[in-house]
């Protein structure tokens, strides 16, 4: 699915394709009751207004969805320390529940997934609009299969009847395709619909889904609650069983997600959506927590796979920021012999590695395919990175640019310098030594 959303072709075509489609519902199913054989005859002016009114109930959150802004982080102040996580692409802390959309180019909050059709994140602030145009939908969709099963309907009580006293046969066919593009979008947005309520009524974005599905997998795979995994430091922590900490009642999630608990305002079409505060505390930066965990901020839960692979002994798996940080300060000539010094270090480790790895019997370098075995590496650990739940979605397929992403560290909440980029230690460094001389 990452590579259907990916395509260009789709990206540019998707919101007018789905124009196309309510159009096409809408319009040509109605010119085709008023001017076509088909009985019962013309809809009703009842069935006519309240249908005209889903329809226009549909444009307007449809327009909505696509075109409300998906939620940004306006840090008031330049950020010197930071807990929790922290995002490579944004340069900036990466506050709960937000994740960085690969396609929006920037961390969103509440992120639930980037939706292909409507170019647009379902996020904190556009779920309210998404929901709705879900709903209005498919009620629009119900109602024009209801139209269409009248006529059918018709169709079965006269088929005793002669032919020439029927409909044409462009009404049937205008009928039939019709029906079959009425079926398989009914099918498709009821299927979304029912996925999207149920993220509703438990505030469990299909991000978070994914996140639980991978913490119980893990489990399964341990057999017991909780186990010892080494960090990337060399400490060994424990890993243990996380509950999912933002269901906090059905009322109290259905209310956050709307972004009021007004109820009459969940489904009218005008209502508004909740918004990122501007202070960098409360709506879209903190989120209750049901207290089941032993600790607060605990969520998502460290994946192992990530910890283990950051704690390999591979010159590539972490980078040396003391190294780097001391080279910054180095000449243009010191840091060329440094280099070279660096590249003679890592000729000798992989020569002595060969040496003993053909001492081994029967081991070679190459696997049966002629790939080497650096690229088997690399590929072990990619695949080991992107695990997929049981529908085959893998965390990408939801917008979500995993480059991003970090390997949290043991202690939820704690502040990590191995996830700061460079560039902002090297700020750092030089901020606090202004104040140290000041």
């Amino acid at each position: 699915m990452a590579g259907f959303n990916d395509a260009p072709l789709i990206q540019n075509l998707a919101v007018p394709a789905v124009c196309l489609l309510i159009a096409f519902l809408s319009y040509f199913s109605q010119y085709l009751f008023h001017n076509s054989t088909l009985e019962p005859g013309p809809p009703s002016t009842h069935e006519s207004v309240v249908f005209n009114t889903l329809l226009l109930c549909l444009w307007y959150t449809y327009f909505k969805a696509v075109t409300v802004d998906p939620g940004r982080y306006d840090f008031t102040d330049r950020v010197i320390e930071a807990e929790g996580s922290w995002c490579k692409k944004c340069n900036a802390p990466k506050p709960l529940r937000a994740h960085h959309c690969r396609h929006c180019g920037r961390c969103i909050p509440k992120m639930d997934h980037h939706c292909p059709w409507t170019r647009n994140c379902v996020s904190m602030t556009t779920f309210p609009h998404f929901l709705r145009f879900l709903v209005f939908a498919n009620m629009s969709l119900w109602m024009l299969g209801t139209l269409l099963w009248q006529r059918f309907y018709s169709l079965w009580e006269a088929r005793h009847m002669p032919a020439y006293l029927g409909p044409t046969i462009e009404a049937l066919v205008g009928l039939a395709l019709t029906s079959l593009i009425c079926f398989f979008t009914t099918l498709a947005l009821g299927i979304m619909l029912i996925s999207t309520l149920k993220s509703w009524i438990f505030n469990c974005t299909m991000i978070e889904g994914w996140e639980l599905d991978r913490h119980e997998a893990v489990l399964d795979r341990a057999g017991r609650d909780w186990w010892d995994i080494t960090g990337p430091d060399g400490e060994t922590f424990r890993f243990e069983k996380v509950e999912f900490p933002y269901d906090i009642g059905f009322f109290s999630n259905m209310a956050q997600a709307m972004g009021t608990p007004n109820v009459l305002l969940w489904f009218f079409p005008l209502a508004g959506n909740p918004s990122v505060s501007r202070d960098n505390k409360g709506s879209g930066w903190a989120w209750e927590e049901n207290g089941f965990n032993r600790i607060e901020g605990m969520w998502p839960p460290p994946d192992p796979e990530k910890l283990r692979r950051a704690a390999r002994p591979w010159p590539a798996a972490r980078r040396n920021y003391g190294a780097e940080l001391r080279d910054a300060n180095l000449g243009p000539e010191e840091r060329k012999k440094a280099f070279r010094e660096r590249q003679e270090q890592d000729e000798r480790r992989k020569k002595t590695l060969l040496a003993e790895l053909e001492e081994v019997d029967g081991f070679d370098m190459m696997n049966d395919d002629g790939d080497d075995i650096d690229d088997l590496y690399d590929q072990d650990s990619h695949d080991s990175a992107e695990w997929a739940n049981s529908d085959g979605e893998r965390l990408r397929d939801f917008g979500v640019d995993e480059d991003a992403e970090d390997a949290d560290a043991a202690d939820p909440g704690a502040p990590n310098d191995d996830d700061v980029p460079l560039g902002e230690l090297l700020r750092r460094r030089k901020v606090l030594h202004k104040d140290d001389l000041s």
